[in-house]
């Protein structure tokens, strides 16, 4: 029997403090911004989300057994996979860039 394929789990990826030619490249400073307060909240990623965190702390618990806990805040460039339902546990309020990627929920016209 086949053993359970790994690229069924969604894997968080945080990229710790990327240089300042790859967020302009990004073009993280005209991406949208969202804010919360500290807190727990349940989200779920209909499409995958780049984000870039100005400042917050969180940790992410997924709801999927095989999920890992990841913990990321200010400086970190994040990519959620789509599908991934999660819990956010914010201890330090989040300020962030947000993109979600046009290409995860429909093809080229």
């Amino acid at each position: 029997m086949a053993s359970p394929d790994s690229s069924n789990i969604l894997k968080i990826t945080v990229q710790t403090n990327p240089s300042d030619s790859q967020l302009s490249q990004l073009g993280i400073k005209s991406w949208p911004k969202w804010g919360c307060s500290p807190g727990k909240y349940e989200l779920k990623f209909d499409a995958q989300e780049t984000c870039y965190l100005v400042r917050g702390k969180v940790k992410v618990y997924p709801k999927n057994p095989q999920g890992e806990v990841v913990e990321f805040g200010a400086g970190d460039l994040v990519v959620f996979p789509k599908g991934l339902s999660c819990t956010w546990d914010v201890s330090v309020a989040v300020d962030k860039h947000y993109k979600f990627d046009a290409s995860s929920s429909s093809s080229s016209s």
